[in-house]
């Protein structure tokens, strides 16, 4: 909790710090990248850099703790703000060491941007804030660490390429092992994991992909889509995967984390995805046909079109599987898809039962339609959860 004087502080200066927080952070990166290539070319993503959405991610991150600690004191009201960076770091990697490095960058960007503004007391004020966030995450990717039965940082291990099949004109799944003949990590439905891949220019490069078959098996899927380019840079993890990548290659991955992941129970379900969503869903899906659930499934996909739509047999056919499950989909394009509604997907016109708990995953706009519709029609705020890929630029708004 921070301390009554800090909190006044904060309070006071929130305005000026939340609206300067995007500056910060863009000198934050570039001056610690300056002196720690190393951070640039082998732990961040070089293509969220370079547009912007690290940043955000990091401004929204800071400025949602700290409006959290002023308005919401109670232990615990950030909670699910860190959970999500706490598993991103933990597939990642981070040590308790590295947010020292982070520490000293951004203090020195936050006293260069404002100047004078940034008196000894506020200093110190934002100070307690930055340690209060770091200490709760530190405790968090700890106890992750423990669960994950490793080591501090030390989450990576070699898979051996199983297989290799084509789902979709830009989707590939990868079927993998671990090298050494063990069976694969536990995981749960919903869960990802890191894949680090060394590219042409020395580069060593991170992706989260999500784990899209379900637990229970001596192996692990992850589905790649190839990130093409339009407004940003094309995806060099994912190009050089579909490029590259051929059964009875190795690959680096991080043990399994990640906090959408499918609860037991017997309640109902709302499992709604969009493009390349689907793969944590599917997942889900498989278990529950595994484990022979009976719960009552609402399943929910949009995409382009189907030759872009990753599993869409698969998904059919667990849907098929399950007894009480129903099948939504809708294609942009739908090019004669039997069953499918065209267009962008529209939750209001489903049928939902009572008391179910959502799970979404896909682009933003998708997700903050779904979000809208869902407390529209009375569905509590805490009964919706959502995986986003890359950069959670959702973090300080939901």
């Amino acid at each position: 909790m921070l301390s009554r004087e800090s909190t006044a502080t904060v309070r006071a200066t929130l305005p000026a710090v939340g609206a300067a927080i995007g500056e910060i952070t863009k000198l934050f990166y570039a001056r610690m990248f300056a002196d720690h290539p190393a951070l640039e070319r082998d732990l961040f993503n070089r293509g969220n850099q370079a547009g912007g959405a690290q940043q955000q991610a990091l401004a929204g991150a800071i400025a949602g703790y700290a409006t959290l600690l002023v308005q919401q004191p109670q232990e615990g009201s950030a909670g699910p703000l860190l959970a999500r960076i706490a598993h991103k770091h933990a597939s990642l990697g981070i040590t308790r060491e590295q947010y020292e490095t982070v520490h000293t960058y951004l203090f020195a960007a936050i006293v260069e941007v404002l100047g004078e503004a940034v008196t000894p007391e506020v200093a110190a004020a934002w100070d307690e804030v930055y340690w209060l966030m770091a200490g709760e995450l530190i405790a968090l990717e700890a106890r992750l660490y423990r669960e994950a039965g490793v080591e501090e940082g030390r989450v990576w291990q070699e898979m051996a390429v199983l297989s290799r099949r084509e789902e979709s004109r830009d989707a590939v799944s990868f079927t993998l092992r671990p090298a050494d003949g063990s069976a694969a990590p536990a995981f749960r439905p919903g869960q990802y994991v890191s894949v680090a891949v060394h590219l042409p220019d020395g580069a060593r490069q991170i992706r989260q992909y999500s784990l899209s078959a379900a637990p229970g098996q001596a192996q692990w899927r992850i589905t790649v889509k190839r990130v093409r380019g339009g407004q940003g840079p094309d995806g060099e993890v994912s190009n050089h995967l579909h490029e590259h990548l051929r059964a009875g290659d190795r690959l680096t991955v991080s043990r399994p984390f990640g906090d959408l992941t499918l609860e037991e129970g017997e309640g109902p379900l709302l499992l709604a995805s969009a493009g390349i969503g689907c793969t944590p869903i599917t997942g889900m899906l498989e278990h529950l046909a595994r484990t022979g659930s009976t719960r009552r499934v609402v399943a929910v996909h949009a995409d382009r079109s189907p030759a872009d739509h990753a599993h869409a047999e698969q998904l059919a056919d667990l849907v098929g599987t399950l007894p009480e499950a129903e099948l939504h989909r809708w294609y942009e394009q739908p090019a004669g898809a039997s069953g499918a509604r065209t267009g962008l997907a529209d939750l209001a016109q489903v049928e939902l039962p009572a008391g179910l708990t959502a799970y979404l995953c896909g682009p933003l706009p998708f997700m903050r339609t779904a979000r809208t519709e869902l407390l529209r029609r009375g569905v509590p705020a805490a009964s919706i959860r959502y995986e986003v890929f890359g950069p959670d630029l959702w973090l300080a708004s939901v």
